[in-house]
């Protein structure tokens, strides 16, 4: 969990870019401006390593990054951005399909959702199609520190309900900017694929 390295493997923007290795390759999936670059960079202890922007449908690529040579943490675009081209959105759509369906590195889909909203039917969407192939889902519920203390229950509730989590899954509550959660997440992390950082 103490992360000391940590670097941008390649950025893809088809399917013969993705990289060739034997690590573990961990994704993390979301609709746009959910935070995903910004847990990744909390989890690594870097500012900008992996790029933010408040401007939503700005990661159009697959992202690899190796984390101390035992893991690749893969950002991929976000969903359910509506500026975006049809033609744009199919794109992104099919090269996120083909990564998640043949990519055999892939060990976890970790499901980013804000904490503030109803589950989107994007996001249910996604939460279906991850549990399908694999047996327990991480969700990640996002903007932690933007909701009152006391209602942190409640809406963790509703995205347990909006989702239809199962028993197996798990949820976890994260703040970017307090770090809270990030010690729990890289716990969860570590056990599902068998590494010690």
């Amino acid at each position: 969990m103490n992360v000391t390295k940590s670097e941008v493997m390649i950025t893809a923007g088809n399917k013969s870019q993705f990289p060739e290795h034997s690590l573990s390759e961990i994704a993390f999936a979301g609709k746009s401006n959910v935070g995903k670059s910004s847990l990744i960079n909390s989890l690594i202890n870097r500012k900008a390593l992996a790029r933010t922007s408040s401007q939503p449908g700005k990661t159009q690529t697959i992202n690899f990054y190796n984390i101390q040579d035992s893991v690749i943490f893969v950002d991929l675009p976000g969903y359910g951005y509506a500026k975006a081209s049809k033609e744009q959105r199919d794109k992104w759509g099919k090269l996120i399909e083909s990564y998640l369906e043949e990519r055999v590195q892939l060990k976890k889909v970790i499901l980013l959702v804000d904490i503030r909203h109803e589950v989107g039917a994007n996001d249910k969407m996604m939460y279906d199609w991850i549990s399908h192939f694999h047996q327990s889902v991480i969700v990640v519920a996002t903007k932690l520190d933007k909701i009152k203390r006391s209602q942190i229950q409640k809406h963790l509730s509703m995205i347990r309900k909006g989702l239809g989590l199962s028993g197996d899954d798990i949820l976890v509550g994260f703040s970017s900017e307090t770090k809270q959660g990030k010690d729990e997440l890289w716990t969860i992390i570590e056990n599902s694929i068998n590494i010690n950082l």
